[in-house]
């Protein structure tokens, strides 16, 4: 490891610290403004203002307590629609429940929604029942205007199909029965994917002809379901999806509130938790969208309200909607499954090459050892073993090229010794060329194997927080290795500025085993770090390693295992080349290259040319000053 490797590693690490902390900072402000006010703004759903003024208050409710203050604070009040649309805004909610090998959907009568979403084959990290949301949070309303404006989310559904399948809601709007507008939502067997049709066509004439759109709010309240809170919320945001892109667009990380008014059509939007998300995609785009959320406080136990208004164009010839659901796990091979939807956007395995490698090397790889292997610690390690075997020859490489520019040191200091002044720095550079090429040493040789493999460490760095298939499975004492492992937690209210208020053990190990590697490397080009870099000793030798521990302290623990154990094989691999290459040997071969004629590149050509000329043009201007005198 040369200077340009250590340099370019050092900046990417200030980089990286300086954005957590930057991001932290925004954090703690954001947090103490949130505690100072209502934790949810206010808006149209009472719905929503309950649970807000619920997490405001920083009281634990019981489901029942919440549904009662709903069904309290949403009636309309007064009866202003007139018909039909008056006698159903009153009513009793009743639940209904769709399931297949998958997922359990809720849904009300009231406003015909969905109500709650609970995955089957997944729980919460402390055991309970994954909910990706429940009653208290969720919205579903439709604008009409028949002739006033109506929210569907006002009135109470008649329940007209229950099946195994499929339920059936419908709001009527006129006191015969033949007018009305309908919600039929369908599951599939073993599927994530729900359809919904909203059915216009019997509403004959209720709707104004003049109407051009309508508006869809889907509102949802996300619950924690990790155990690291600030972790989760670094990959909870909402994304959304152009038609005909196979790219997806995100609203970004945020502590606080964000929101985003996207003007064209849009295909599809989710809710994303950190390994799960509630989609509603269109078969016809929508034709614009709001998109909204805000973040909840650690000590709350949701992570972020989601919101959603969808803009449907309509027309007197609109017969409906059609409308699909997913409610389901970011596994990327089951998110692949649905084509040209690209829902498999929605993992975060990085871009252009090192999204390649994590989509057709590590994750296959990964895939294959985990359907062989229970033991997904076992599977890390013989990952990181392929790994490291596949760049085997470049770390050779490497180690070769940074003691073979070890070994020149003294000659290197001759020429120094032979050319001190700065007019002779050309001089000195052709002369140092020509040494490297007559000894068959690439300057760049030991830093060019290293950049071939930073995005190797990137997109591990993508992949383990993103994969589901680590969640919650234990390994020695880490419980989740999708999260951070704590082998001691601070006292209530206490915490370390950007490092968190545990103690990650697997973060701890790897700071030393970077340590270590970092020293050895050290004294492996201890020659040329006294002049090439000075002051680089304490950065590669402590900054780094703390700069780390305290960034991936609340990191996933798999992560933090994996780079243990490069570093330990990495560690293995330097002693293992020390006792495969002698120094005298390499030094004498090296010595014997000298002898041999070279050949000039045409950049040695130039660069001696350029001399020539430098030259020439400074014994002129002396010439010149001598006439003068």
């Amino acid at each position: 490891m040369n200077k340009n490797t250590l340099i370019g590693l050092l900046v990417i690490g200030l980089l990286l610290f300086g954005f957590s902390w930057y991001n932290n900072k925004q954090y703690t402000e954001r947090l103490a403004a949130q505690r100072e006010q209502q934790l949810l703004q206010a808006r149209e759903d009472s719905a929503a203002l309950s649970a807000a003024a619920v997490a405001a208050a920083g009281q634990a409710q019981s489901q029942t307590q919440v549904q009662e203050e709903y069904l309290t604070q949403s009636q309309p009040k007064a009866a202003v629609y007139g018909g039909a649309f008056d006698a159903q805004l009153t009513g009793t909610e009743e639940f209904y429940t769709l399931e297949n090998k998958l997922f359990r959907l809720t849904f009300s009568n009231k406003g015909g929604r969905i109500a709650a979403a609970e995955l089957k084959d997944y729980k919460k990290y402390n055991g309970d029942p994954l909910m990706l949301f429940t009653e208290r949070g969720s919205r579903f309303n439709l604008n009409l205007f028949a002739p006033v404006q109506i929210d569907t989310e006002d009135f109470y559904f008649t329940t007209q199909e229950v099946s195994d399948s499929s339920i059936v809601f419908r709001l009527y709007a006129d006191t015969t029965g033949s007018s009305y507008l309908e919600y039929r939502y369908t599951i599939r067997p073993d599927d994530y994917l729900m359809d919904m049709k909203i059915d216009l066509a019997r509403l004959k004439g209720a709707v104004l002809p003049n109407q051009t759109e309508m508006l869809l709010a889907w509102n949802i309240v996300s619950p924690q379901e990790e155990k690291g809170f600030q972790n989760e919320n670094n990959y909870t945001t909402i994304a959304y999806k152009y038609p005909g892109e196979t790219s997806i667009e995100e609203l970004g990380i945020s502590t606080g509130t964000k929101a985003e008014e996207v003007k064209t059509k849009v295909q599809w939007v989710a809710f994303k938790q950190q390994f799960f998300s509630s989609i509603l995609a269109a078969n016809d785009p929508f034709a614009a969208a709001d998109l909204k959320y805000n973040t909840f406080p650690p000590t709350n136990h949701d992570i972020k309200e989601f919101s959603a208004q969808l803009t449907l164009p309509y027309s007197a010839a609109t017969q409906g909607y059609d409308l699909q659901f997913y409610f389901g796990p970011n596994k990327y091979s089951v998110l692949k499954q649905y084509g040209d939807l690209e829902f498999q956007k929605l993992v975060p395995l990085g871009w252009w090459i090192i999204g390649w490698i994590n989509r057709y090397v590590v994750i296959p790889v990964f895939d294959f050892l985990g359907s062989y292997i229970a033991n997904f610690g076992i599977v890390i390690l013989i990952l990181t073993v392929l790994i490291k075997l596949l760049i085997f020859p470049l770390t050779y490489k490497s180690y070769l090229s940074t003691a073979k520019m070890r070994l020149l040191k003294p000659d290197i200091d001759k020429l120094n010794e032979k050319y001190p002044r700065k007019e002779d720095a050309m001089k000195k550079q052709q002369a140092m060329m020509q040494l490297y090429k007559a000894a068959g040493v690439n300057p760049m040789g030991g830093c060019l194997p290293m950049l071939i493999q930073f995005p190797i460490l990137i997109a591990m760095f993508r992949f383990f927080p993103a994969s589901i298939e680590l969640r919650g499975k234990a390994f020695l004492w880490a419980d989740d290795l999708s999260s951070y492992d704590s082998i001691w937690t601070f006292p209530d209210g206490f915490s370390i500025p950007f490092y968190g208020d545990h103690v990650s053990l697997f973060a701890l190990l790897m700071a030393v085993s970077l340590f270590v590697s970092s020293k050895i490397n050290y004294a492996q080009s201890a020659g040329m770090s006294s002049q090439q870099m000075p002051g680089m000793k304490f950065m590669m030798l402590y900054l780094m390693p703390v700069m780390l521990l305290v960034w991936f302290n609340n990191y996933a623990a798999g992560l933090c295992y994996y780079y243990l154990l490069s570093n330990i094989i990495t560690i293995g691999q330097t002693f293992a080349f020390r006792s495969m290459v002698d120094d005298k040997t390499l030094h004498a071969r090296m010595m014997e290259n000298t002898k041999k004629p070279v050949k000039k590149s045409k950049w040695q050509l130039r660069l001696e040319e350029m001399q020539r000329q430098q030259e020439a043009m400074r014994k002129q201007q002396q010439q010149q000053r001598g006439g003068r005198r």
